[in-house]
């Protein structure tokens, strides 16, 4: 059986291509409204060979992060389905609140494009709250205010490791995958910062730039929402993310939570 299985997709998705070709086909001996509804709506799923995430691509490196940092948070945890349910949402707001790109050329617009402006028309951002890091098996107070705590301390353990998981990713990429040119005044870049709350990006435009003695961009002078900061061109991860001549480009994906438990 398992050598069976291991020849075909995923069989989650191969149930969805089939839920909606049934579905397609019920449209079809419907209304002429409905057909014609179906015909400018329909589905076509494309496969990856099976055991093979590396043909994913980008979208695979980042549920191997995700997943990383998942389990190390939850793996000892006694969770119920509801708390478990509950962190999953969180870390997929998570993942979609990441900078992606710039919506527009305005060198003066130091917003970046997420994959939640794909999913609601705008960035998923969150209430501000004090870090709980470090109260996971606090036994103070009620007993629905320290599962709550670590809730909250499970969401800030995954956003502190995998946000920095993810800036890193960029820079190598950038980095060794592809000859990258110096540092240009006007480009969008998403800034290292230690500390930051969940889900909050710094991004910002170049507004000066800073050679060394080799003549190379070092330090760059970044126009932010809070005012001009001045970095180190080792704590800043250029937006569009460029794409390596082998890589194939894809459109930014949006995480579901609960699907990165059956990857």
């Amino acid at each position: 059986m398992d050598q069976i299985m291991g020849n075909l997709p995923a069989t989650n998705f191969v149930g969805a291509s089939n839920v909606l070709q049934e579905l397609n086909a019920a449209f079809h001996h419907s209304e002429d409204q409905l057909r014609g509804y179906a015909a400018q709506r329909g589905v076509e799923w494309y496969f990856i060979p099976p055991r093979s995430p590396h043909f994913g691509g980008l979208w695979e490196a980042a549920v191997k992060f995700a997943k990383h940092r998942l389990l190390r948070g939850v793996g000892n945890a006694k969770l119920t389905a509801d708390e478990l349910s509950t962190h999953l949402v969180e870390v997929e707001a998570l993942l979609n609140s990441r900078p992606i790109a710039s919506p527009g050329n305005d060198p003066n617009d130091g917003e970046a494009l997420t994959p939640g402006h794909l999913l609601i028309g705008q960035a998923l951002l969150s209430l501000p709250q004090e870090s709980d890091t470090g109260v996971t098996s606090s036994k103070g107070g009620c007993e629905y205010l320290r599962r709550w705590r670590m809730l909250s301390a499970l969401k800030q353990q995954f956003w502190d490791g995998w946000s920095k998981d993810y800036l890193v990713s960029l820079q190598q990429r950038n980095r060794w995958s592809t000859g990258c040119s110096d540092l240009e005044v006007g480009r969008l870049v998403l800034v290292h910062e230690d500390n930051s709350p969940p889900q909050r990006w710094l991004t910002g435009r170049v507004v000066a730039t800073t050679v060394g003695a080799d003549g190379k961009v070092r330090v760059a002078h970044i126009q932010t929402s809070g005012g001009v900061i001045k970095r180190a061109i080792q704590k800043l991860a250029l937006l569009p993310i460029n794409i390596a001549p082998n890589e194939e480009v894809k459109a930014p994906e949006a995480f579901n939570g609960a699907e990165m438990l059956e990857h």
